[in-house]
């Protein structure tokens, strides 16, 4: 072949096409655009806060000092309060940053899905103030939603790896609520209880999420996988938190938690529009609109 060209091929043998020198670059650009499709994603972090005087301030800059390969948007959710954290949030200014307030503490799981009516982006992840997991984990959990390789991410936690446990109970009771998980539903999920869920914004308003306490961390998974969704796992690290840190979770979250799984599991189905398929590379919207919060009676206006 004279110096200058090359031959592209999609086999081994079958012979694309001879192609100049100068539309090498232009060439190899496209046909990587057409293996890989990138999916345009614009993220919501979701950061509930419930008395988090201590680490919120912090846990905010940490968010945004991360490099992200696509716009960002941090909703915090102040679930009323009662020491320093709302002060706090008024000292933020960052135009990334928008704050939602409870004028009552009304959950964990309320505050999520006061965010999800609010989130203005197509992909949504909750991320604690307790500075229990690294925002530096985000990136990668978005590198295979923007190659177009899946829907939803988990951000897993490889016990022993990267991670520090201040209680044997938390780390046998997640694991035995994600096999009975995996029982239920048929999955093989490694990590029911990470925080870090990184789900399209539609397919969230197409759940029909009740839970307003630590039990909407258990409905999101159920219902994913309730609609054949299976989470694609990435590792992050982890650092927990004790209960004189100020960890709230407890043994009464658990029982809460085996309850809503079989709420889950012996409901209808919902089902996905057919468009939206089953295939790892399928992002397309869903036609359920998100209402404001006054269409869900256990919800109250947020102010912000």
């Amino acid at each position: 072949m004279p110096q200058g060209l090359y031959a592209a091929s999609h086999g081994p043998t079958s012979l694309r096409g001879v192609v100049a020198e100068g539309d090498d670059a232009a060439f190899a650009e496209t046909h990587a655009r057409k293996r890989t499709p990138e999916v345009p994603v614009r993220l919501s972090i979701v950061m509930p806060a419930y008395n988090e005087g201590a680490t919120v301030t912090r846990a905010i800059h940490h968010v945004l000092d991360v490099d992200y390969p696509c716009p960002i948007e941090l909703i915090v959710v102040d679930d009323g309060s009662t020491d320093s954290t709302a002060a706090q949030l008024r000292a933020i200014d960052d135009d990334r940053v928008v704050v939602l307030t409870h004028p009552r503490n009304l959950g964990k799981g309320a505050a999520l899905r006061t965010a999800i009516k609010a989130a203005t982006g197509t992909h949504l992840v909750p991320f604690d103030a307790d500075l229990e997991y690294a925002a530096t984990d985000l990136p990668p959990m978005l590198a295979p939603i923007i190659a177009g390789r899946c829907r939803v991410v988990y951000g897993t936690r490889l016990f022993g790896v990267n991670t520090v446990y201040h209680s044997l109970h938390y780390a046998i009771g997640n694991r035995v609520m994600t096999l009975a998980t995996n029982v239920l539903f048929g999955s093989y999920i490694s990590d029911l209880h990470t925080c870090l869920k990184l789900v399209p914004l539609e397919i969230l308003r197409a759940m029909e999420l009740r839970e307003s306490g630590f039990g909407l961390d258990t409905e999101i998974t159920a219902n994913a996988l309730k609609m054949g969704i299976r989470p694609f796992e990435v590792p992050v690290s982890y650092f927990a938190r004790s209960h004189d840190e100020g960890k709230k979770i407890n043994w009464r979250d658990g029982v809460q938690c085996f309850r809503v799984l079989g709420r889950v599991r012996l409901s209808r189905k919902v089902q996905l529009p057919p468009a939206l398929g089953h295939g790892a590379g399928s992002l397309v919207s869903l036609t359920r609109p998100a209402g404001p919060a006054g269409d869900d009676p256990d919800l109250i206006e947020v102010a912000e």
